[in-house]
């Protein structure tokens, strides 16, 4: 609100000299700075002619309050205001763009702590001494302990030994930390900024790159001619980029990793032993529980279809899974709003038979039952005890379902394996050199390169054919994924005659990378989700229903207590911000709301897409009036405006939603780009309309998390 005071009123500046031809005192001073005020509001300041002596006195005052009580603006540098909306959402809820953009003025009831109000100014108000009673002078506060002195002492000190006020204490900076390194080349030249530097090893730890980059191979002139490694040539090894630098066969290497220990045997299957159905093809062994002591669930797919349109960046599929049959659990937990499923996604039938092949395993022995045993360790039940076991199963079943083949990084246990087993010696220096403290700089860039399929690994290196209980050992266990429900589970029911089935809904975007070979290599769930819906797709157009092909997905009721299911309540408005796939579960809140649809329980979407005419999601099947509830934002048509963007010209429904009785602001989405995004959009909300430093709106969201307010959900 402004000061009509203040506009009504000019300021003015009247003509007051000091006559008293004596130095003044400190005192003095004091009561001539004191602050007062007009009738008006109106600060005036009183110039008064100082002499040599007062000079310096007053020198020092304005020094110290031009330098020690100037107070920061509310709102850190670089932030620009947002724009007010002519539209105040509460009473017009449709999210849309401000009509108008006005200048904010700022204007405060509370006399802040500046110049204006210290013994530092020489400032007072209207009025004088003699009418008016006078306002008792602040005494200037240090934080430092500094020594006290008489004020008469200020009258006694000689014209070459001017005052000086006493330094206030130094505003404590704030830590920060400044990015040095992106990558290993960063990494030595900081280390190795000329040749010759050297550093000092304090305490062994790894910090992602450091120290262990110094290890590198000197060119050794002996060795220069005699035994130089061969590389091998094949596409999966230059697919690699692996820098060996001038490594021999003769190159001394050091802090090799061990051998891995092999804690996963075979038996042959004794004849006494009756041999076990195998449904590898279909569903994973009993033995795999992702969700102890519940066995994984084999839900039928009702129905499958592509959400996204031809030419979309990335594909997205929906799933109707029938969970009709699905057992009961302890403590009678159900699937609810934003919960979110397990899928126990098995490796390709390619990835497996690939394998299998670069291992030269024989065809007959593939999917012969066998009996093995572990030492110890969860593997390979995933959430089983940590134990010894003795199972029957198969090394396809094992491959599968067990063993992640494909998503994690190769590690230096899995090479110095195929390093043991590798006859070529140039294939085998090579990965004895990625197992050393020499080749750390080439085994960080083969870490953090593109993906490597275990598959790959073993075409780089043929030679190497490692037996699979060892590899076994050393690979990483085949994990679940996790997928948000799209609808409200309560609501979702077909008919069947005259039986309903209930069905569960799912939406899933294909990740994908580039393969060596060329083309692209896609996730482990949701290759395998979307190989399913091309049978059901390419079933379709031979006039086959997708239950008549008894299509299964192994699946366990997941997380229904994350985020986004724990927080959803039935009151209080909410705004739901979501990009891509991760718009999905906001879905089953907008239909839940639809049964308590009222002024104090209305619901917002923000919804990021690229295209809307490709790749906006569930387009009409919100079951509300979709321009009455959900603005849709598109990155690459039109203005070209990012979710994040589109928060920022909301400030006011964002604003209004938070600070309401039972309010709530969900985001949902990649945590790069646009989590990061909305994140700092929403802070800067909070500092234009809050009116809050940087820092405190950074706290005042973080305090909105704590009390279940503001949930993002992000990867």
């Amino acid at each position: 609100m402004v000061n009509t005071a203040l506009q009504s009123h000019p300021i003015q500046k009247p003509s007051v000299s000091c006559t008293n031809a004596a130095s003044p005192s400190l005192k003095a001073l004091r009561r001539l700075s004191s602050a007062h005020r007009t009738s008006s509001g109106t600060l005036i300041t009183i110039p008064f002619q100082p002499n040599a002596r007062s000079r310096s006195v007053t020198s020092g005052l304005r020094h110290s309050a031009t330098h020690s009580f100037k107070m920061p603006h509310p709102q850190s540098a670089g932030h620009t205001c947002l724009s007010e909306s002519s539209a105040c959402h509460p009473n017009d809820p449709i999210p849309r763009e401000p009509l108008t953009t006005t200048q904010r003025r700022r204007s405060s009831t509370k006399q802040e702590h500046s110049p204006a109000s210290s013994v530092q100014s020489l400032v007072y108000t209207s009025g004088s001494e003699q009418g008016s009673p006078r306002t008792t002078a602040t005494e200037p506060h240090f934080d430092g302990a500094i020594e006290e002195k008489p004020l008469e002492s200020v009258d006694q000190r000689q014209d070459d030994k001017p005052f000086v006020a006493p330094p206030s204490k130094p505003r404590k900076r704030r830590a920060s930390t400044v990015l040095i390194s992106q990558g290993p080349q960063d990494v030595r030249r900081i280390l190795l900024p000329f040749k010759g530097a050297k550093t000092t090893e304090i305490e062994k730890f790894c910090c992602g790159g450091g120290c262990c980059f110094l290890n590198t191979l000197e060119q050794d002139p002996a060795t220069k001619s005699g035994s130089p490694v061969i590389i091998p040539d094949n596409d999966a090894f230059r697919s690699l980029k692996l820098h060996l630098g001038p490594l021999s066969l003769d190159s001394e290497l050091s802090q090799i990793v061990e051998i891995p220990p092999e804690t996963v045997s075979f038996q042959p299957l004794s004849a006494a032993v009756p041999p076990i159905k195998s449904t590898v093809r279909q569903h994973p062994p009993s033995f795999v529980t992702p969700h102890p002591p519940y066995e994984v669930f084999s839900a039928k797919v009702h129905h499958a279809r592509e959400l996204t349109k031809p030419g979309a960046e990335k594909r997205t599929y929906h799933y109707d899974l029938d969970v009709t049959d699905y057992p009961s659990e302890s403590g009678d937990v159900d699937f609810v709003v934003g919960g979110a499923i397990g899928v126990q996604a098995p490796n390709s039938d390619k990835a497996v038979e690939d394998i299998f092949d670069l291992l030269h395993i024989p065809k007959h022995v593939r999917d012969k039952q066998l009996v093995m045993n572990t030492i110890s360790g969860r593997w390979p039940t995933i959430w089983g005890d940590d134990k010894a076991r003795e199972l029957v199963t198969t090394r396809r079943e094992l491959l599968t379902w067990c063993s992640d083949v494909q998503s994690y990084p190769p590690t230096k246990s899995l090479l110095r394996l195929l390093a043991e087993y590798a006859d070529a010696p140039n294939e085998k220096k090579i990965l004895l050199y990625l197992s050393s403290a020499q080749g750390q700089a080439a085994f960080c860039d083969l870490r953090t390169g593109p993906h490597i399929t275990l598959a790959q690994l073993l075409s780089a290196f043929p030679s190497s054919h490692p037996p699979l209980p060892r590899l076994l050992s050393t690979l990483n266990t085949l994990t679940p994924r996790f997928y948000s429900l799209s609808q409200d589970p309560q609501e979702s029911c077909t008919r069947e005659g005259t039986n309903c089935r209930r069905l569960i809904e799912v939406a899933v975007t294909v990740h994908e990378t580039p393969n060596w070979r060329g083309g692209p290599r896609t996730g482990v769930g949701s290759g395998f989700l979307e190989r399913i819906a091309k049978k059901v797709q390419e079933a379709e157009k031979d006039g086959i229903k997708a239950t008549e092909l008894d299509l299964r997905v192994p699946m366990f009721r997941g997380l229904m207590a994350n985020p986004l299911a724990r927080e959803f309540v039935s009151d209080g408005p909410m705004l739901l911000i979501g990009a891509g796939v991760g718009v999905a579960p906001f879905r089953g809140f907008v239909q839940r709301r639809l049964k308590s649809a009222n002024c104090a329980n209305k619901v917002w979407v923000l919804q990021g897409v690229r295209d809307s005419l490709l790749d906006e999601l569930y387009s009409g099947e919100w079951g509300v009036e979709e321009e009455k509830v959900k603005k849709v934002v598109q990155s690459r048509r039109g203005e070209g405006r990012y979710v994040q963007e589109e928060v920022r010209h909301q400030a006011d429904l964002v604003w209004y939603v938070i600070n309401s009785l039972d309010g709530r602001v969900f985001v949902c989405g990649s945590s790069q780009g646009m989590g990061e995004g909305v994140e700092r959009a929403l802070v800067d909300v909070a500092m234009d309309k809050g009116t809050l430093r940087r820092e405190e709106a950074e706290e005042f969201w973080a305090k909105k998390k704590e009390a279940g307010q503001y949930i993002a959900e992000t990867w």
